[in-house]
């Protein structure tokens, strides 16, 4: 078992306060956190001066092999670029395209400061395979469209899927079910996810509430908002993980609240696809639980989870002309704490603290934009960068050290995915 000493970092604390200590991480775990005793022994110790120790960034909606179309098809709506753009290249992609397109994903979320993503793809045994090879915490789940011709093959494969990669990779490998969205899975589609989430005892990651139209036309066709249509059939009584939620009214929030609906806010692809900006104030005041997601390189068009914590706390301030709205402990909160318990990972990581997952980034303050030194968290939110992530620790290990990934060849990982990426296109 392997023990890692973190000497005299900055502690980010669960109430945005920093102390300064040391972290020992014993195996997979947090060991001490603050003060350790003094006849414990590390077989590493990192000197974390100037370093700032946070929870790991907890990227909680996303499609990570789109990497493979970032750059592909910008400044479209919303349904012009999954039926003209997206849809028809991924058409092409094979198994082993979206192994490398995963492993590119991941390689920019550690480089980044994320130790857990929850994806929603396809060929998912590829995408588990690059999880657990590189050392992340991953929830998985199998994109499922009712109204493809793979429909019925999805729910056979994601039933598979979950039988043998839940809890896989000593425990970093969770699953859940993931049909798309109300508009591409019928209702009667949805029974059968719902069916099969009771059977595997699975919880579902879903689109919800994404654009004006998926609401004008679930209303057209149901005569109810995706959200009370979602409750009416069900799939709310499964644990959802509820990705976007950017139409929804003060009935839908009550709705969420009552069935513990936990939300994937992703201001960055919101932005850029113009899908409007999700009443996250409102959904916050009454205590749903709000994590923060990239959504696909295709629609962001990085997996940085800074920029999605700046992006939280800036716009809600200008768009309702309030500057006391989602202030940076906030922001920071649902980049960690709160997005692990979006994922269900709330009893395992987004804290330091003893007992908890040793996921752990160290972000090196020894720069310009981090002084003076008044306030750590606001530094975080407001004046990081991405380059500034030193060291990342996912169960215990060292997945990035001194900046230089471990796990992944990142040179072959480059050739690889430029060439994939415009034959899928072509």
């Amino acid at each position: 078992m392997s023990k890692i000493l973190l000497k005299n970092a900055e502690l980010l604390t669960l109430k945005g306060e920093v102390q300064q200590g040391d972290i020992a991480i014993e195996g997979s775990l947090i060991k001490y956190c603050g003060h350790v005793e003094a006849n414990w022994q590390a077989d590493r110790v990192i000197d974390c001066s100037n370093k700032l120790a946070v929870p790991g960034f907890v990227n909680t909606h996303t499609h990570a092999a789109m990497t493979l179309f970032r750059s592909y098809a910008d400044d479209m709506a919303l349904m012009d670029w999954l039926q003209n753009k997206i849809w028809p290249a991924e058409a092409n992609l094979t198994a082993e395209d979206v192994y490398w397109g995963t492993q590119l994903a991941i390689a920019e979320m550690i480089k980044s400061g994320t130790t857990t993503f929850a994806d929603m793809y396809f060929f998912m045994p590829q995408v588990a395979q690059a999880v657990e090879q590189s050392g992340i915490r991953a929830v998985l789940a199998r994109g499922m469209a009712g109204v493809a011709p793979t429909a019925e093959q999805a729910l056979l494969e994601s039933e598979s899927f979950y039988r043998e990669w839940h809890n896989a990779a000593d425990g970093r490998i969770t699953v859940m079910l993931g049909p798309h969205a109300p508009y591409t899975c019928p209702p009667a589609y949805l029974k059968k996810v719902v069916a099969l989430s009771e059977k595997l005892g699975a919880e579902i990651h879903i689109h919800l509430a994404e654009t004006a139209d998926e609401v004008k036309t679930c209303l057209e066709k149901h005569g109810k908002t995706p959200i009370a249509l979602m409750n009416d059939l069900g799939v709310l009584d499964r644990g959802v993980l509820a990705a976007h939620c950017v139409h929804v009214s003060p009935e839908d929030i009550a709705i969420m609240r009552q069935k513990n609906v936990r939300v994937a806010h992703n201001p960055g692809s919101n932005m850029k696809l113009a899908s409007g900006v999700a009443p996250v104030p409102e959904m916050l005041s009454a205590g749903l639980n709000v994590g923060l997601g990239t959504d696909g390189a295709a629609s962001n068009n990085n997996l940085d989870m800074l920029e999605e914590i700046r992006l939280a706390a800036m716009l809600h301030k200008v768009h309702r002309c309030d500057p006391l709205l989602v202030p940076a402990s906030t922001a920071v909160s649902m980049a960690t704490t709160l997005g692990a318990n979006a994922l269900g990972l709330g009893q395992v990581t987004g804290k330091l603290e003893p007992g908890f997952k040793a996921d752990i980034t160290l972000f090196d303050m020894h720069a310009p934009h981090w002084y003076p030194r008044h306030d750590r968290t606001s530094l975080l939110t407001y004046s990081a960068a991405a380059a500034d992530v030193h060291t990342v620790i996912v169960d215990g290990k060292i997945l990035l050290d001194n900046r230089r990934l471990t796990t992944i060849d990142e040179e072959r990982l480059l050739t690889e995915v430029q060439q994939r990426g415009m034959r899928l296109v072509q």
